[in-house]
């Protein structure tokens, strides 16, 4: 099944000629089958970061958004904060198994990664560190099987079409509800 995936990288000094870490989830994603929806750089502002985030995540044809950068601990780095208010639900199990995975490569460094992912307004969101070789993991070992619709037992894929269930339930009451008013 070919998702449509929208890349945002959170820098104030890359641009998209620098970007390697986009570029390796741009050619990664498209090899995969799945189609870039579009491409951005966004300073790390957490209010600008939620504000494309969120032009995304109502936007009914972007399945899959990914962001990179801003995950780590200095002050600048806010991506976390400004994307778990736009969740409805929090997969925890990512950045677990993402630090995992990170420590085989980087060691102790790795607890320092604030990476996470979850689902808004239907659409499957990803936060992930700003590095080639953190984009590169992320995607290589926990992603790109995820939005298989082939990965067994189960895969992200095959929830999309469910994702949205509680919202669409509640637009019918609401409707009921206004109607009467």
């Amino acid at each position: 099944m070919t998702l449509s995936i929208a890349l945002l990288t959170v820098s104030d000094t890359r641009t998209l000629a620098e970007d390697r870490a986009g570029d390796a989830l741009q050619r990664r994603l498209e090899a995969a089958g799945h189609c870039l929806a579009e491409r951005r750089i966004c300073p790390d502002d957490r209010y600008k970061i939620r504000a494309c985030v969120s032009a995304w995540i109502a936007d009914d044809t972007v399945q899959v958004v990914i962001t990179s950068g801003g995950t780590g601990l200095t002050g600048r780095d806010g991506t976390p904060e400004a994307i778990e208010p736009l969740l409805d639900k929090c997969i925890d199990g990512f950045g677990e198994l993402f630090r995992v995975l990170s420590f085989e490569t980087i060691g102790t460094s790795s607890l320092q990664s604030r990476c996470l992912a979850g689902v808004a307004n239907g659409s499957i969101v990803f936060v992930l560190p700003g590095s080639l070789d953190a984009v590169e993991t992320a995607w290589d070992r926990l992603i790109q099987a995820q939005l298989d619709a082939t990965t067994q037992p189960c895969n992200l894929v095959q929830l999309i079409p469910r994702l949205r269930e509680a919202a669409d339930r509640q637009a019918p009451k609401q409707l009921k509800r206004e109607s009467a008013s």
